[in-house]
């Protein structure tokens, strides 16, 4: 099933730890709103932008899969409202700054990122249509938060 142009939902929800631990990773349909959200919102855009085809490294992940990873139960991956991607070729803070100026999002994580790498860490984006998208920019480098700047 495709969610957007260029995304599928298999890729979306794709995960090797919930195959190695046989967990059932499917979304329900609210979920999959989500997604598709996501998709037409964050991921596409991007796609669009850098004529870069790439697959996220992570969407959806049920609550048992979120739990199996050591993530928070309140993870908007549970909601199918997150995604985890980087764009082969491009810095990463590149592609995190490009979404923070172009994109309409509710937060924005630069996770994991070392100033002195550029392809270190991912781009960490939520969607909501919960609630109004608190376009919250920041990074993560392991141990501290800063604003995405």
């Amino acid at each position: 099933m495709m969610l957007s142009e260029h995304f599928s939902l298999n890729e979306l929800t794709k995960s090797e730890t919930a195959a190695r631990k046989s967990i059932s990773n499917t979304p329900g349909g609210t979920e999959i709103e989500n997604l598709i959200m996501v998709c037409e919102n964050i991921l596409e855009p991007v796609r669009n932008h850098y004529g870069i085809p790439f697959a996220p490294n992570s969407g959806f992940r049920c609550l048992q899969l979120n739990r199996a990873i050591g993530s928070s139960g309140n993870s908007q991956h549970v909601k199918g409202e997150a995604v985890d991607f980087e764009v082969p070729g491009v810095a990463n803070k590149e592609v995190a700054l490009w979404v923070k100026d172009n994109c309409e999002f509710d937060q924005l994580i630069l996770e994991f990122y070392k100033e002195d790498i550029p392809d270190s860490g991912w781009v960490h984006c939520s969607y909501t249509i919960e609630s109004d998208n608190r376009k919250s920019a920041r990074v993560f480098d392991g141990r501290h938060w800063t604003a995405l700047a």
